[in-house]
């Protein structure tokens, strides 16, 4: 079987990592186009053999990129296109359609009940994601909770299949040695009780409200920042206002597969040099960093995640829900700081979301949209 990967673009972001992480698992021969930005993570795919072609579109007026696409996907000759995030779904699906191809798959990732991919949602986006929903043949959503908003927006529930991200745990594993080094680099002390939080650098994340509650906090506890986005000088400035500058860190966007142009720590051994992790946001589609952390057996706080919400409670005794503010985010870290490190313990939660049930579940979503609509391959 021959898939095209379609994706708006190859930053280093939830999605794009898992797309990389999917194809290293996928029992189908994969190539990898992205609409523009062949950034970090189209560096690792092509590191892992995969062909990544960079379509160079402009933006949403570069209708000659639609062309453009539809002569790759002819060329390649491929039985499936899976388009990734908004952009790359609206114009692959019409190109894989005008090329031929009706097997055409699309990932939700990103769709929260507000915004998509950081847009605050209008009838204009809503109506032009609906128009070309209906070129595919199937809709993935990373989590029930996305399912449920697809079918509110409007998607046939008859075309929705629920395939959740996946997680190779094994790379997060808890390391000694990597926390010494992870933390040597960043400048933090053997006995600084480090707090982390993961993602993009935007207002829905509410990373602002961990720098308060870490400022509340005695002047051992450290907070390190992995990410970046349009918020880091105000939280910068922040830090500084409340006088905690010196005991904050923002590492940038850092990759949680090998990185061949990269020369700091990987994701996983950063999270080994973390005692916690919190997440406030409110608004998640799935939560893969809650449980990256708890594949490093951390502790976390989180406000948001549909990942734990369809698992038994017990299945992630190391998470805890809070949704106040800064001082109950205080109040818990205080409480998690007194109690002492744990075992770095991996939950059952970690293993139901295992990459190669992933990688199975998707290719069994392939099969039946070839069956539906039959191959087009010359």
């Amino acid at each position: 079987m021959r898939v095209l990967h379609i994706i708006t673009g190859l930053g280093v972001g939830g999605a794009e990592q898992q797309l990389r992480l999917l194809v290293r698992h996928l029992p189908a021969t994969c190539d990898v186009l992205t609409l523009a930005n062949p950034g970090q993570v189209a560096d690792g795919l092509a590191a892992d053999g995969v062909r990544v072609t960079d379509l160079g579109m402009r933006g949403n007026r570069d209708i000659g990129a639609l062309f453009r696409l539809v002569r790759q996907i002819r060329a390649g000759r491929y039985d499936v296109v899976h388009t990734h995030l908004y952009r790359a779904c609206v114009y692959g699906r019409i190109a894989a359609r005008l090329a031929g191809v009706r097997a055409v798959v699309a990932t939700e990732h990103s769709l929260c009940a507000t915004r998509l991919e950081g847009r605050t949602l209008n009838a204009g986006i809503r109506g032009l994601y609906l128009a070309t929903e209906r070129l595919g043949r199937v809709t993935v959503a990373v989590s029930p909770t996305v399912a449920a908003l697809l079918r509110d927006w409007g998607v046939p529930p008859d075309r929705i299949r629920i395939v959740p991200n996946g997680i190779d745990a094994s790379r997060f594993r808890f390391d000694e040695v990597l926390r010494k080094e992870a933390r040597a680099f960043y400048g933090l002390s053997e006995d600084a009780y480090v707090v982390g939080g993961i993602g993009r650098f935007v207002p829905a994340k509410r990373f602002d409200l961990v720098v308060r509650a870490v400022a509340q906090l005695p002047d051992d506890v450290r907070l390190v920042l992995a990410g970046a986005g349009p918020e880091e000088e105000r939280l910068r400035r922040t830090a500084r206002e409340l006088g905690i500058a010196d005991r904050v860190v923002l590492t940038g966007e850092l990759p949680y597969l090998p990185d061949p142009r990269g020369s700091t720590p990987e994701l996983p051994a950063l999270l080994s040099a973390m005692d916690v992790v919190a997440a406030p946001s409110t608004d998640e589609t799935f939560s893969l960093a809650v449980l990256e952390a708890l594949a490093a057996g951390l502790p976390v706080l989180y406000t948001s995640a549909p990942a734990l919400v369809d698992l038994p409670p017990d299945a992630a005794p190391g998470a805890r829900c809070v949704t106040g503010g800064a001082e109950e985010f205080a109040r818990e870290l205080q409480r998690l700081r007194a109690a002492g490190p744990g075992e770095r313990a991996v939950p059952d939660a970690v293993r139901h979301y295992d990459i190669e049930r992933t990688a199975r579940q998707l290719m069994d979503v392939y099969t039946a949209a070839l069956a539906a609509g039959g191959s087009t391959r010359k």
